[in-house]
């Protein structure tokens, strides 16, 4: 009952933001991959990467999946810290050639800072500050990055409001536009897939904030479309038999036409 009880305060609050209600006052100036087929990768951030089996193990099996010739050539790193900001990761030490393991530079390293740095100012100046010194340290080594847009709260979550929607598109499409990077729209893909199908899960249910394993394979399907600019309808990958097919080919379908109406592609 408070699972259902979740879902229908979060129809009444926000299920009516859609890719098609957005204002779309900032549009991103990179719109296709600045890394073709990156195949070193570092994903940086907090517990919303390291939900549902880690969003960079689902991703890598996407493109296994898809892309098998290129499999053995993959590596993959994540450096996940629960509830921090971007300043809370060494990310100088992350980046070192061969220090976490991959002997040459990455090639793409997508950053994800606090889940409400769109929201609270404090909050958003501090990522602001260390996504501009994380990109230009990354960029003397010969990579570049990408801005990971993360999904808005829900109910039972204090700070949900359907406004959050356009509040992460603006500010990370900002931010993006000042970094000459990639921005990821999986808050948009969020949005656009609940417009579609109000009842899916895709937030853990006790808190409104924390991906399901629904949410996670959404989001990883987002950053397969946005970085490798393939489609992942179809996609056979199916989270281990964790994500039924009917429930795998919608959230697919959805990653693909946000990427495509977001990038204009």
């Amino acid at each position: 009952m408070r699972k259902n009880h979740y879902v229908r305060k979060f129809i009444i609050l926000c299920c009516l933001v859609s890719l098609s209600s957005l204002t779309w006052a900032l549009s991103p100036t990179v719109k296709n991959p600045q890394v073709d087929t990156p195949k070193r990768l570092l994903l940086i951030g907090n517990s919303y990467l390291y939900y549902g089996d880690s969003l960079h193990n689902v991703l890598r099996n996407l493109v296994i999946a898809d892309q098998p010739e290129i499999s053995k050539a993959l590596q993959y790193k994540s450096a996940t810290i629960g509830g921090a900001s971007l300043d809370h990761h060494n990310i100088d030490w992350l980046t070192k050639p061969g220090q976490i393991g991959i002997k040459e530079p990455f090639e793409l390293v997508i950053l994800q800072g606090h889940s409400g740095a769109a929201i609270n100012a404090k909050q958003g100046e501090t990522h602001i500050n260390a996504a501009k010194k994380a990109a230009a340290l990354i960029a003397e080594r010969g990579g570049k990055v990408a801005l990971y847009m993360p999904h808005s709260y829900v109910a039972p979550h204090k700070q949900a409001a359907p406004e959050n929607v356009q509040k992460n598109n603006d500010y990370y499409v900002k931010l993006g536009n000042e970094l000459n990077a990639l921005v990821i729209p999986v808050g948009l893909a969020f949005a656009e897939a609940y417009k579609r199908d109000p009842g899916l899960k895709l937030h853990k249910y006790y808190d409104g904030s924390h991906p399901s394993k629904e949410g996670t394979y959404l989001a990883a399907a987002t950053v397969y479309a946005a970085l490798y600019n393939r489609s992942p309808v179809g996609n056979t990958f199916d989270a281990f038999g964790e994500v039924d097919p009917k429930t795998r080919l919608f959230l697919q379908q959805v990653a693909w036409d946000t990427v495509k109406q977001f990038y204009g592609r």
